[in-house]
């Protein structure tokens, strides 16, 4: 889509704001882009006040979004899977530790006339999550998983849950359902990098805490934090229609947001720093935060992100960001929407593959730290060849680059 046509759009969109007959007609589009898949028509319904409106809306653009097939152009694509079918597959791993957390599930919504309805839900929810994973046993759960699937469980009618869920798994949110939690990490270092774009000194003075603050809320979607299923639908509405990237730079904007509210905390400080941060802003204006976020990432794109050394090639979308990480693989909402599951499953196997790798590269780099001692420095040299050899000898897809890369092609040269 070009810039006018956008522009086109998100007027058409702004019209609905004001009274019945403007919100009738913005459900008439929604569905209308619903009708037509027409994901860029939806992502600027999405961004504009009130998102998709209501969960009746919502149970149609959500599926398209996510690229469900539409039973509407005569596909049953839902039946083959809703049977139980997967109550025989093998236990996943992980099972026990869902159950401890649907335990602690539906603590703010819905409000729930009796205890019997709770656990009826919390019994559905458990249910969902087990499906999914026994269908799809490579991936990992990890806790705040279950906050995700309780929106998706509240706003969508039952067929479509567990499809809608393991797509969202295994193509946008798959960095966090990996074996560890270091791609997640690497998604954080964006926010430095995004902040010493957009506010060098808000960067600066936050140069001493770690962006582990903005860990809950980009893991879960934010549907930890936020404690009204109105507003977590809402704002699921625009976080499914824009790329993942757009959760990080959300994170940004709200930072840059508490600005004041920061500076009044001195630089020094950063458990006080951290602690301002971990936590959401009440009342939080949905509407005006996406606004922002989109701001954001229009002026500040990652791929134009400079990193410490201010240059585009050490920023952390560069260095640390992998190519199969979702935020490279589903940069384009339209490219996601039409991968398939096998599509997230090589993803994930090559997001693996990169794990284990460094893995062996950060082993081989303590290990060679030990015999950084003068006396050793001649054993030193032998250990430095034999474990760079082993280490690097299988690299991850499209091997590695700078001194690694020179050094383990000569060592794999020299060890053949």
């Amino acid at each position: 889509m070009d810039a006018s046509d956008e522009a086109a759009l998100r007027e058409k969109a702004t019209n609905h704001n004001d009274g019945s007959v403007a919100t009738d007609k913005k459900e008439d589009d929604i569905l209308e882009a619903c009708r037509w898949r027409d994901l860029d028509a939806l992502r600027v319904l999405a961004e504009s006040p009130g998102g998709f409106l209501k969960d009746s809306i919502r149970q149609k653009a959500w599926p398209v979004l996510l690229g469900l097939p539409s039973a509407e152009d005569g596909n049953e694509p839902y039946t083959a899977q809703d049977d139980g079918s997967w109550k025989e597959l093998p236990r996943h791993r992980d099972e026990d530790q869902v159950q401890l957390d649907v335990n602690r599930a539906f603590i703010y919504y819905p409000h729930h006339q009796n205890e019997a309805e709770l656990e009826q839900q919390k019994a559905e929810l458990s249910a969902l999550i087990v499906e999914v994973l026994r269908r799809y046993p490579y991936l990992c759960y990890f806790q705040g998983y279950h906050d995700i699937c309780q929106v998706l469980l509240l706003v969508l009618p039952t067929p479509l849950r567990a499809p809608a869920v393991a797509r969202l798994s295994a193509l946008r949110i798959r960095d966090f359902m990996l074996p560890s939690l270091a791609p997640a990490i690497a998604q954080l270092r964006l926010i430095p990098d995004i902040l010493r774009a957009a506010d060098p000194a808000l960067w600066r003075h936050l140069s001493s805490t770690e962006p582990f603050f903005a860990l809950s809320g980009t893991l879960t979607m934010y549907a930890h934090d936020i404690t009204t299923l109105g507003e977590i639908a809402r704002l699921f509405d625009v976080l499914l229609a824009r790329e993942p990237v757009f959760s990080v730079y959300m994170f940004a904007a709200i930072v840059r947001g508490r600005r004041a509210e920061l500076f009044d905390t001195p630089r020094d400080e950063p458990e006080m720093l951290h602690s301002i941060l971990s936590k959401l802003p009440r009342p939080l204006d949905l509407d005006a935060l996406i606004a922002d976020t989109r701001a954001l990432l229009d002026a500040y794109p990652p791929e134009r992100l400079r990193g410490a050394r201010g240059s585009p090639s050490s920023s952390s979308w560069r260095h640390t960001i992998s190519p199969a990480s979702v935020l490279k693989t589903a940069r384009d909402p339209r490219a996601c929407a039409a991968q398939s599951m096998a599509d997230g499953r090589a993803f994930f196997d090559r997001q693996v593959r990169e794990l284990q790798w460094l893995e062996r590269r950060d082993q081989a780099i303590a290990l060679l730290r030990r015999y950084r001692r003068p006396a050793a420095r001649t054993l030193g040299v032998a250990v430095l060849v034999a474990v760079l050899a082993i280490a690097l000898r299988r690299s991850p897809p499209g091997g590695p680059t700078g001194p690694l890369g020179y050094l383990s092609t000569l060592l794999t040269r020299w060890f053949r």
